[in-house]
């Protein structure tokens, strides 16, 4: 389904992705684990089609140079370049880190907003979809999202990203900031939109712990390089990941 083949990404003199490859296969929940700076943000960026409007962007204001080689594979097609809008299209959405909600709307709102370039009958199926993947927000449709709490609004970020139907979801740090409490639910939320809605799942993570054990692979990634890779169960046990990640 997606393939990336020896992306270098460079800002300017500095290298933030250094010949990074992977692939994700259909139906699967694939991982990114690295620290802060790694390089997981650049990479969701990149593979959104995000990377190349903001390169864009700086070119078009004499700013920061922005330099993208290898490739990005998507059913076979180069996407390098491929603007964002295009890539959803494609069913490529990426629910970004501490993703931006509409706090003076209500969620059902937020999850219209999300919609509104989504033909009718397939922006209802979205919505259903996502108040039935989250029933704690269906249990709030009415209530202004700035008043949810960090997990629920966590939830319907990535609910507004399901209203697009993506094939392919990525998802940044959806951990980030929330209680063990919020990471369990929002694990097993995650797992239904595999297991229920048939969406393939990329998420970056720092805090690997509660997830890691139900990926299927996952990459883990320093300055911006692959040093290691396995299925999540097995890389659970190795000592490296163990003390990096988990303090042990």
């Amino acid at each position: 389904m997606l393939k990336v083949e020896g992306l270098m990404v460079f800002f300017e003199n500095a290298l933030a992705l250094n010949d990074f490859s992977m692939e994700v296969q259909e139906g699967e929940l694939r991982g990114i684990i690295g620290s802060n700076s790694a390089g997981k943000t650049t990479l969701m960026h990149a593979l959104s089609g995000l990377l190349v409007e903001i390169k864009i962007r700086e070119e078009r204001r004499g700013g920061e140079r922005i330099t993208i080689l290898g490739r990005i594979l998507y059913d076979g097609e180069d996407i390098t370049s491929t603007r964002p809008p295009d890539r959803v299209r494609r069913g490529i959405v990426l629910c970004r880190e501490r993703h931006p909600i509409f706090p003076e709307s209500d969620v059902l709102e937020n999850l219209r907003i999300a919609g509104c370039r989504i033909p009718g009958s397939q922006r209802k199926e979205g919505l259903e979809l996502a108040l039935r993947l989250f029933p704690q927000l269906a249990a709030h449709k009415g209530k202004k999202a700035g008043f949810l709490s960090g997990g629920e609004q966590q939830m319907l970020a990535i609910s507004m990203a399901l209203v697009a139907r993506p094939r392919l979801l990525l998802l940044d740090e959806p951990l980030l900031g929330l209680s063990p409490f919020m990471q369990r639910h929002l694990v097993e939320a995650i797992g239904r939109i595999k297991e229920e809605a048939h969406v393939t799942i990329l998420v970056a993570e720092q805090f690997a712990r509660p997830i890691l054990p139900f990926m299927d692979y996952a990459y883990v990634v320093e300055n911006g390089m692959v040093t290691l890779s396995g299925r999540g169960p097995e890389l659970m046990e190795d000592p490296e990941i163990k003390a990096a990640y988990f303090g042990v």
